[in-house]
């Protein structure tokens, strides 16, 4: 082989390794009037999406210009307003919370967490939320332990591997908020140690919940953040010490005040970093990496709707998006 022909393979081969290890485009479509409320990603890099509106998920491969695929079909199970969705890999299962606020284009049903099949999308198995609670938003601990909140009571509930239904794992008055929704929004757990958690109403805090080794709850500790936090929907745990918020700003006024927010925790206090602002609601996320892959739920063309503004507009479109996140 000659020396040119040489170099030209050697960069080819580069250029074929750049391009198999190259992030997956900034922007990825989403079904129209999808109105996403939640996003996970699976160990392989696909994404789970789930949809407040059409009580379904959809899976897509990052890829150039990757098309969606509707992976639980509307309304499967029984699901409505499509919550927090989870990813365990390990037992091929997919997990999402079903709510019951309306505005959906399938039937109410009323709230729990649903598992289906990672794989096929089939329906597996239904959890009542006890005492009419409203399964918002879920995490995993190493031991396969799921833990959901609940946005009706101050409350974190527990559903252990084999159990047939869901347990309070920790109700404090600590963990209630005010408004119509005096419960819990987001949920993460950093490092297996503690969990984090959100209220529903706008606050200047997270609640840290102390997670023992024995499994059970220890005690609720706010932490401060140097401002009123915009109605944190989801929370991601990015590295030890280290959030990723979601601040939809549900409850605010007009539909761009939306961001996502790099929290960075020191003792009781929350130091706080803005990665990207001016959004319509993004609700939630996931973290892959150095980057942050995030949606605009866009719900005030839903919920904000008066007498004589017509039929909910069609064809409103829809995607995921993302950001690198601060290297400090």
């Amino acid at each position: 082989m000659t020396r040119a022909r040489a170099l030209l393979l050697g960069a080819s081969l580069a250029y074929v390794a750049a391009t198999a290890s190259a992030a997956p485009p900034a922007v990825q479509a989403l079904p129209d009037d999808w109105y996403p409320e939640s996003v996970a990603i699976g160990p392989d890099g696909m994404f789970y999406v789930g949809s407040w509106r059409e009580g379904a998920v959809a899976r897509l491969k990052p890829g150039v210009d990757p098309k969606a695929e509707v992976l639980v079909k509307p309304g499967a199970n029984g699901l409505a307003n499509g919550q927090g969705v989870l990813v365990d890999a390990k037992h091929r299962a997919l997990w999402i919370c079903s709510g019951n606020s309306g505005f959906t284009t399938v039937p109410q049903t009323p709230s729990a967490l649903k598992r289906y099949d990672l794989t096929t999308g089939a329906p597996r198995a239904s959890y009542a939320m006890p005492d009419n609670g409203y399964c918002n938003d879920l995490a995993q601990d190493a031991r396969g332990n799921l833990y959901v909140t609940d946005s009706y009571h101050p409350r974190v509930l527990k559903l252990a591997p084999g159990a047939a239904a869901l347990a309070v794992w920790k109700e404090d008055p600590a963990l209630s908020g005010a408004g119509p929704y005096k419960g819990l929004n987001g949920i993460a757990i950093d490092g297996g140690r503690d969990v984090y958690v959100s209220l529903v109403a706008a606050a200047s805090y997270v609640l840290r919940i102390g997670l023992g080794a024995d499994g059970n709850a220890g005690e609720v500790t706010r932490i401060e953040a140097p401002r009123v936090l915009k109605n944190v929907d989801a929370i991601r745990a990015w590295k030890p010490g280290r959030l990723v918020l979601f601040e939809s700003n549900a409850f605010g006024d007009g539909p761009y005040g939306g961001q996502v927010t790099v929290a960075r925790i020191d003792g009781t206090k929350l130091g706080l970093q803005t990665v990207v602002a001016g959004l319509n609601d993004p609700s939630s996320g996931a973290v892959r990496g150095n980057r942050v892959y995030f949606i605009e739920s866009k719900y005030s063309l839903l919920t904000k709707r008066k007498d004589g503004d017509g039929p909910v507009p069609a064809g409103v479109p829809f995607d995921i998006q993302s950001r690198e996140l601060p290297a400090r």
